[in-house]
């Protein structure tokens, strides 16, 4: 007997248009000249190069290592020659440059020698766990986190779901859509892979209800592997932010991820369609993460659809493959019109975070002013995490960030619904990015200055320790002076009395 289906407060239902992009088969983006490669295209520590500028590299070599716990590593997306190691724009709100690799390619797209795996279920979970951060494999979902962590549970969780994500509810993004419609086989690979890593008892392939293809396909790829009993596809109703994580674990379990919590601790992990294809590849045919798939939709895009793209393409040749009408300074949004960012400059590398350019909204509304806010409450409603945004945006705006605590203003996934519903054109979603990152600062402030607090009170400790020391030393110097000074004043007392004796038997 099928489960029924939860739901989650808040949320809206949006025009998907997603056709736009699904009418033809994923393409392959043309070999571009140069690949600019940033180091930081995950969450954590940044990769650090292996190789020097004039070294000549195959494709899927590493170019970069791992560097600290939460990193992985980085390789070569094409053959050709490094010709820079340094800073570079990368594409980010804050318009910054990053370190960054760049490769002039020469054209073969030469491979290193590949090592698949023959048995995976030869291997302990550590083993894969390793394969797959060597692999520089991260969530494809967008946010970037490194996959391996997330398949270690650690010593005191027990995985009971592993939950695959295809719900892709942000309009216009159609990705994983595509992959699931096209590659179902590649991602029962690593799904298989996946669950024997985590142990997990059952495996969910969550998908949008409004993707019947993908559906049919990954229903069919699944019924072709008789052995693969404990995975099922659960059809999820339509309407955003189901694709949040949180959100889909109470929509598919009924369960919820506790306040400040993580799903692994209600026995949940959850990982991303591609992400899984990623690690089949990665397994199975010794190919590390060098490409993804990214969807070049909008107005403006003549040939809108879905690319397979080499990590370092520049935006402006995969604008210009798509056949994108675009003035050369007008911005466009990487990833969706919820949760994306603006960029007006496209000579900005694809990375591993990129799902989505989109040139042209239909029916966007032109910038404007905001209005002051009107107390209507409709940002409340809409809230998937059951926040207060309003309450939220006032102490956010006035830098009271001890009550953006207390209103659990990192339970806020950014989804825009608040924004989306406001009638007086609040950017609630920035004044909250806002207080986050302040309070994060406050909180590296806080750990810089205890930490150096420490480093001064073991620094005194040391001294004061050293000067007991010395003073000790001193003590026992003087102990040995006076003891050595009393033998000898008595040594020669003895002496004397000797000597005097002496004298008188004489």
């Amino acid at each position: 007997m099928k489960k029924p289906l939860s739901s989650f407060p808040g949320g809206l239902k949006l025009r998907g248009h997603k056709k736009r992009s699904t009418q033809t088969p994923i393409r392959k983006t043309p070999l571009a000249r140069q690949l600019i490669l940033p180091l930081q295209q995950h969450i954590g520590s940044a990769a650090v190069p292996i190789v020097a500028v004039g070294d000549k590299v195959l494709k899927g070599q590493r170019i970069a290592s791992a560097d600290g716990h939460v990193s992985v590593c980085m390789h070569a997306p094409s053959s050709g020659t490094i010709v820079a190691i340094d800073e570079q724009p990368i594409p980010h709100p804050s318009g910054l440059s990053a370190p960054c690799i760049t490769i002039e390619t020469d054209g073969e797209d030469r491979w290193i020698d590949r090592h698949p795996v023959q048995n995976f279920r030869d291997m302990s979970a550590h083993e894969i766990r390793q394969l797959i951060r060597d692999a520089g494999i991260v969530g494809l979902g967008g946010a970037g986190f490194p996959s391996f962590i997330k398949l270690n549970p650690g010593v005191h969780h027990t995985v009971d779901t592993l939950l695959l994500n295809g719900a892709e509810c942000e309009p216009y993004i159609a990705c994983d859509d595509m992959l699931m419609r096209e590659r179902a086989d590649g991602i029962l690979d690593g799904i298989e892979i996946m669950q024997h890593a985590l142990r997990a008892r059952e495996v969910i392939l969550a998908i949008e209800d409004n993707k019947p293809e993908a559906i049919s396909s990954m229903e069919l790829a699944l019924a072709s592997r008789p052995h693969m009993t404990s995975v099922r596809v659960v059809v999820v109703p339509t309407r955003y932010p189901t694709g949040g994580e949180k959100q889909l674990i109470q929509v598919v379990t009924g369960k919820q991820v506790p306040s400040n919590g993580l799903p692994i601790d209600i026995g949940i992990v959850c990982h991303n369609m591609a992400t899984a294809n990623a690690v089949g590849r990665a397994i199975n045919h010794g190919e590390p993460l060098i490409s993804r798939i990214v969807t070049v939709t909008g107005t403006d895009v003549k040939h809108a659809g879905n690319f397979e793209t080499l990590f370092g393409t520049p935006i402006a040749e995969l604008l210009q493959f798509a056949e994108t009408r675009r003035q050369p300074d007008e911005p466009f949004i990487l990833g969706g019109p919820m949760m994306g960012f603006n960029l007006a400059g496209d000579n900005l590398p694809i990375t591993k975070t990129a799902n989505c350019i989109l040139v042209g909204v239909e029916g966007a509304a032109t910038a404007s002013e905001p209005l002051p806010c009107i107390r209507c409450g409709e940002c409340a409603a809409v809230c998937p995490a059951s926040l207060l945004p309003q309450q939220l945006y006032w102490h956010a705006r006035a830098k009271d960030f001890d009550q953006t605590r207390d209103y659990n203003l990192f339970d806020c996934i950014e989804c825009g619904c608040c924004d989306y519903v406001c009638p007086s054109k609040i950017p609630l979603v920035s004044y909250f990015r806002f207080a986050k990152t302040e309070i994060m600062n406050q909180e590296r402030e806080r750990q810089k200055s205890d930490l150096a607090r420490i480093r001064f009170e073991t620094r005194q400790a040391r001294l004061e320790r050293e000067q007991r020391e010395k003073e000790e030393r001193q003590k026992q110097r003087k102990a040995a002076l006076a003891a050595s000074k009393a033998k000898k004043e008595k040594e020669a007392s003895a002496q004397a009395e000797t000597s005097a004796s002496d004298d008188k038997e004489t």
